[in-house]
């Protein structure tokens, strides 16, 4: 068994009321490890840690913040073997997926370390004799609670940018990959290049170190990705003291498939992205849209890509596929699928659990119709879910019939009729003939209950500043 304390302050600590969790190996269903599990009081050690560290940190010249990043980017990239290896344990990923994760966590922190010396301020033309600009300034101190999906790279997304342009973090990750967040914290420990306070972890339970972290009165931020159920629960904490949040919250993303679509294009992309990381991806397809057309030939190659699939022990690293990443979450996955076929959708393949650890087969449900709940809400899982629909069909109404905006995928050889589909649909990002493409410069965002705020990129750097308006007069 592994075992691992929280970081605080530059120390390594349990908690204080000796409280423990265990975290499993979703290949096997063992335990895998323990640590702490913290409380109010241990949340509020860290909170203050890195209020105290938060005035010389924003005070620091760029240079020095963008060479401490820098050189966590560096300690990620060496030590990635470390981090993918203990991700694709405790989290089911499989090894070379994971691997390209933490390599791409690397990168969040290279990028936000360039990127940082470009943000903070804009002069603003009034007169002759007037001066005019708005000075940006770190925000203070940020909650990042982290969702268990992507546990690594989401870390990066999140904390790279904030503490590029000055502020200071305590992190929570996902109580289920507890492991993998500490081994970041060590990562970032032993290159010695954040003041103690600045970078602050605790493990827990959302429902009280989360909360805690959502109501302490010296948090400023929140950022949180997770499900539209949680993001309510912590804008209802955060709301006492007006906290701005950051959140990308949940998603049912659509997939467009036009009767012009080449077929096999779109499912060289739309198969891999549904079971890569065995579903468990926000931006990932939710519910396909498939002409009737080409329905039919869809179902089948789907079918096909689905059953050719090699699933297995994340840890080898010949497996395409790993487990869900809970006994709860392969439950849940499965409830919805039971369900489907009670509403009369038709399991093409798939399916079923499989033992031992939180398997599920790559599955394919057809003749799904729009008002199963399958098709409303979101599943996260390795399960495509397909409707047919006719020329009579408004794919833009069906499209737009969600709580949720996050994104959604378009396949067509007409572009122009790809356009004019972007133009109506209430989403954050559309993507035609192509995968979610984003890299350090771009940025996430989203509407309804699927988030507010932005995330990655510049605009996502810019949410970690405060702004101020400064006016001088210096000549009559």
């Amino acid at each position: 068994m592994l075992s691992s304390k929280m970081y605080i302050d530059g120390e390594w600590t349990d908690a204080l009321s000796g409280a423990t969790l265990t975290t499993v190996d979703p290949s096997t269903g063992e335990p895998l490890g323990t640590a702490p599990a913290a409380g109010e009081e241990d949340v509020d050690r860290a909170v203050m840690a890195a209020r105290t560290a938060f005035k010389s940190w924003a005070m620091q010249p760029q240079k020095n913040r963008s060479d401490a990043l820098l050189k966590i980017s560096a300690a990620i990239r060496e030590r990635a073997g470390e981090l993918a290896e203990l991700e694709s344990r405790e989290h089911g990923t499989p090894y070379n997926d994971a691997f390209g994760a933490v390599m791409g966590a690397a990168a969040k922190f290279e990028w936000s370390a360039y990127a940082a010396y470009r943000v903070m301020g804009e002069q603003i033309p009034v007169d002759f004799t007037t001066i005019s600009y708005m000075q940006r300034h770190a925000a203070g101190v940020v909650g990042f609670i982290i969702p268990w999906n992507l546990p690594t790279i989401m870390a990066a997304v999140k904390l790279a940018p904030a503490i590029a342009v000055g502020n200071t973090a305590v992190i929570k990750p996902a109580s289920i990959n507890s492991l993998i967040g500490l081994k970041m914290a060590e990562i970032i420990h032993d290159t010695g290049a954040l003041p103690p306070g600045v970078v602050n972890f605790v493990t827990g339970p959302g429902g009280t170190a989360g909360s805690a972290i959502a109501k302490h009165p010296e948090v400023d931020i929140i950022g949180f990705t997770g499900s539209s159920e949680t993001g309510k629960t912590l804008l209802r904490d955060a709301a006492d003291t007006v906290k701005k949040c950051i959140m990308e919250l949940g998603g049912n993303n659509p997939v467009l498939v036009l009767p012009d679509a080449d077929v096999d294009k779109a499912l060289d992309i739309l198969a891999w992205r549904q079971f890569n990381n065995s579903g468990q991806h926000c931006s990932g397809p939710g519910r396909y849209y498939i002409h009737e057309r080409i329905y039919d030939e869809f179902v089948q190659k789907f079918k096909a890509r689905a059953e050719a699939v090699k699933m297995g022990d994340s840890k080898d690293k010949t497996v395409e596929m790993g487990p869900v990443v809970s006994a709860e979450h392969q439950r849940h996955v499965l409830d919805y699928i039971k369900g489907a076929v009670g509403e009369g959708a038709r399991i093409v393949t798939g399916g079923e659990a499989v033992s031992p650890g939180f398997f599920i087969q790559p599955t394919v449900v057809a003749d799904v119709k729009h008002e199963m709940k399958i098709a409303r809400e979101e599943v996260f899982g390795p399960v495509a879910v397909l409707i047919k629909y006719t020329d009579d069909d408004d794919l833009i109404a069906l499209a737009n019939d969600s709580r949720y905006g996050l994104c959604s995928h378009i396949w067509t050889r007409d572009l122009g009729a790809g356009m004019k589909l972007v133009e109506n649909l209430q989403v954050g990002a559309a993507f035609i003939n192509t995968q979610m493409l984003m890299d350090e410069q771009s940025w996430g965002t989203s509407v309804k209950e699927s988030g507010i705020g932005k995330e990655g990129g510049l605009r996502g750097m810019l949410e970690f500043t405060d702004q101020k308006l400064v006016c001088i007069k210096y000549a009559d």
